[in-house]
């Protein structure tokens, strides 16, 4: 599949990227990516929630009242979830969301996941670039050229940049990552990808089998 470079101006440079078919042009397997998707939004939970239950409240454990003649349900101690400052129910309880897959599921999940947007038009490639210095508005000059300035979007580096990097921190729509940080939910969340030439052989090198 080839692709035409543009230059961060937006412009043709004359050159054609060759993306491989084999990580851009598969069947996409929406299962792999729904799984993988799910599993980096459950890495992200901290599990730290916690409600206290009946024998953790502090209160007194005496008899509030007799057993019969009150015409009321029995109570036992005031620490009763149906008491208010009572324990709760099955509350939350702190536990790890975290879960395992496989190494080639994740594999297929992201050449799903870049299949995808390949289909639908939403890859740019364009050349190399970088700042002289960190100045958002440089990042935002890019985005406008390129056209994707409303677009969540995602830039792929080959290498850690950090002129760049330190200049997009700012624009909540745009992310700048390396090609080993690429993820199936980053590429599915962002509207427009845009693949810096540096960034292919690694993307390919990670993901051919």
């Amino acid at each position: 599949m080839e692709i035409a470079v543009l230059d961060i101006n937006g412009k043709e440079t004359g050159r054609k990227a060759d993306l491989s078919n084999e990580v851009f042009g598969i069947e996409p397997n929406t299962h792999a990516v729904y799984l993988d998707v799910k599993q980096y939004l459950a890495n992200q939970r901290q599990g730290t929630h916690k409600a206290k239950e009946r024998a953790e409240i502090t209160g007194s454990t005496r008899k509030i009242k007799k057993q019969k003649g009150t015409g009321t349900a029995r109570a036992g101690s005031i620490k009763s979830p149906i008491f208010k400052g009572g324990g709760r129910i099955f509350g939350p309880r702190p536990r790890n969301y975290s879960f395992k897959l496989n190494k080639n599921l994740k594999k297929l999940a992201r050449k799903s996941a870049l299949s995808l947007k390949a289909t639908d038009k939403q890859i740019t490639v364009i050349e190399d670039f970088s700042f002289d210095t960190i100045k958002t508005k440089n990042f935002t000059n890019v985005l406008n050229s390129l056209g994707v300035q409303d677009k969540k979007t995602l830039f792929v580096l080959g290498e850690s940049n950090k002129n760049v990097y330190l200049s997009s921190r700012n624009l909540k729509s745009s992310e700048v990552i390396t090609y080993s940080e690429l993820s199936t939910y980053k590429i599915m969340n962002a509207n427009s990808l845009v693949l810096l030439e540096g960034s292919l052989k690694g993307i390919e090198t990670n993901l051919s089998n």
